[in-house]
């Protein structure tokens, strides 16, 4: 007598294994006579094959180094010739390795304050779970940074340059972890802290200098510069501007301005002082007379000069001249006035002239004042014997030297210079010598 099949269940070994790395083993169990079995996975009949083995007369199948296309769904068909039953449907849960980890922006082009962007984290495996790593340091929820999709996606909103990564994403479940590729974000921003350096940096230039001036700025993608003079545009371009052998005329106020293409913002630097002035050369001293007298003329001494700013100095010798009630300094220093002049305003005189660069000093010049004369003396004998040689002197204080005229007793002689000599004293020469100058 026949028995039906019933109570048809399949069991297997483990139901939580590892792909490539595990074996399992199904058993069906059955009540029923004569049985015979089949074991399907999903609708197709389950063969032997290499990694696929039915044994104890069907009723066990065992599957070698399982892969993920190994999760069934299983069941065991169980016949007779007179019945037939199939078990429920048995899953396995086969855990596949983390793989082909990779990160893809929505886009890498991005303006700092002005863009938001989403990141994309793509991987191969089962029950994987994600982090999200800014070059070494995990990214967490913030205000401005979002994880969504299980972890998988991370959207930051309003980037700044600090978010330009490389952003990377680790994946792992519990048997493998793996790390994708790290990816850069292109974030556009400035130009700011826009600065103009000057080499060297002196307060004044000598005319035929070289002078390099140099712009930078904060700025990605690099900023593009252009050059102003005084507000008005120079036609050089790029960060450095150089200004070889340096005129006058190129004095003025140098700024720069950057240009980002990408933000299409403008900044400029403030302003830098370029002073070029011409080395003193050429100083002469040219007075409007050197012919004068004392107490009633006056002079004019003109100071003329080559160079740029400039400053004037007079000197009387080694003296410094300064203003008085009788010395007027004019036209910026460069003309010197003497009033009523002395024999003391004699001189030498000379220029001083200097610039922030050099100086230089002009050839003295003498003024030649009359006085005198005065203090006038006869130094000689108040007697002589007879036949003796006598010899008076007279003397002055005078410029131009005095010439002298003798007198005796009032009356004119024919002696003229500062010596007056009587060969042989006789009676004749008793008297008064007297001398007009």
């Amino acid at each position: 007598m026949k028995v039906p099949v019933s109570n048809v269940v399949v069991t297997p070994n483990t139901t939580d294994l590892l792909e490539f790395n595990s074996s399992v083993s199904l058993s069906c169990s059955s009540s029923g006579s004569s049985l015979s079995y089949v074991w399907l996975n999903g609708s197709s009949e389950v063969t032997d094959s290499e990694r696929v083995q039915l044994g104890d007369g069907g009723s066990t199948l065992t599957i070698v180094n399982v892969t993920r296309f190994d999760q069934g769904p299983f069941s065991c068909r169980v016949f007779n010739p007179i019945s037939t039953k199939t078990s429920d449907p048995v899953w396995l849960s086969i855990s596949l390795p983390v793989s082909n980890v990779v990160v893809t922006p929505n886009t890498t082009d991005l303006l700092e304050f002005n863009s938001s962007v989403s990141l994309s984290c793509s991987s191969s495996g089962s029950s994987l779970s994600y982090v999200w790593l800014n070059g070494s340091s995990e990214v967490t929820d913030s205000e401005r940074v979002q994880l969504g999709d299980g972890g998988s996606t991370l959207t930051i909103v309003n980037v700044t340059r600090f978010d330009q990564g490389p952003f990377s994403c680790r994946v792992f479940n519990p048997i493998s972890t793996k790390t994708s590729d790290p990816v850069w974000l292109s974030i556009s921003y400035g130009p700011e802290n826009t600065k103009l350096t000057l080499s060297p940096l002196n307060e004044y230039y000598e005319e035929g200098s070289d002078i390099s001036l140099t712009c930078s700025a904060v700025s990605r993608p690099s900023a593009m510069f252009q050059w102003f003079l005084n507000g008005e545009s120079l036609s050089h371009t790029g960060p450095k501007l150089t200004l070889n052998n340096i005129q006058i005329n190129a004095s003025g106020n140098y700024s720069c301005r950057a240009y980002n293409n990408k933000t299409m913002r403008y900044q400029a630097s403030q302003p830098s002082a370029v002073t070029v002035l011409g080395p003193v050369s050429n100083v002469v001293v040219t007075p409007n007379t050197t012919d004068l007298l004392e107490f009633n003329s006056s002079v004019s001494l003109s100071c003329s000069s080559s160079g740029s700013s400039l400053s004037y100095v007079w000197l009387n010798g080694s003296s410094e001249v300064t203003d008085s009630e009788r010395v007027q300094l004019g036209d910026g220093g460069s003309t010197l006035t003497i009033v009523n002049v002395t024999r003391f305003d004699q001189g030498p005189f000379s220029c001083r002239v200097f610039n922030p660069i050099s100086t230089k000093t002009s050839d003295p010049v003498w003024l030649s004042i009359s006085y005198g004369p005065e203090r006038v003396t006869i130094v000689g004998p108040n007697s002589s014997n007879v036949g003796a040689c006598a010899m008076l002197y007279c003397s002055a204080t005078s410029a131009p030297p005095a010439t002298f005229t003798w007198l005796f007793n009032g009356n004119p002689t024919d002696v003229r210079g500062a010596v007056y000599i009587i060969p042989s004293s006789s009676s004749s020469h008793h008297g008064r010598f007297t001398r007009t100058l």
